[in-house]
């Protein structure tokens, strides 16, 4: 093979063309900035589908976090030992009903504890 001619030439950039399309074709399947031909990057253009599944991502993300915040204060009310809720139950099941516009019905579980 004739190392000056312009075969090896030729050969030679053709495999720099076919490494650089190779290399953008992994960048863009995985998400990450292309190389220009002179080597700088360019950035995708935001879509607005894009931009609506990252405004859905975010949405999601803060209800996510809300339901976690919920789920701990219920992990609180059902772990605490003071606090039964077939007790509470009982003891409204077994309270007189009022009458009158007191709303609020005491909880005597402390004296059905002891029986």
């Amino acid at each position: 093979m004739d190392w000056g001619g312009p075969g090896f030439v030729i050969a030679i950039i053709a495999i720099s063309t076919v490494g650089w399309v190779i290399n953008n074709w992994i960048r863009a399947k995985h998400g990450y900035e292309l190389e220009d031909e002179w080597g700088g990057k360019s950035k995708k253009a935001d879509t607005a589908e894009t931009k609506r599944l990252r405004a859905e991502n975010s949405e999601l993300n803060e209800k996510l976090d809300m339901m976690q915040d919920r789920m701990i204060v219920l992990e609180k009310i059902v772990t605490d030992r003071g606090y039964t809720l077939s007790d509470e139950i009982e003891a409204l099941r077994d309270a007189p009903s009022k009458t009158t516009s007191d709303s609020g019905v005491p909880l005597n579980i402390k004296s059905q504890e002891k029986a």
